[in-house]
């Protein structure tokens, strides 16, 4: 739950980061995916046990 949490926080951040410079709509929204499963996957096994 943790880590869907921090990834999803992030590729929000990301995605409004991206969409305030100008990128493109779709561009942005892919770049966050691709960030959101990155960043999911980092949490989930590099996280601590808590």
């Amino acid at each position: 739950m943790t880590s869907f949490l921090w990834a999803l926080g992030l590729a929000l951040f990301i995605w409004l980061g991206l969409m305030g410079i100008g990128v493109h709509r779709g561009t942005a929204l892919m770049v966050a995916l691709l960030s959101f499963g990155a960043i999911f996957l980092y949490v989930r096994t590099q996280g601590g046990d808590t």
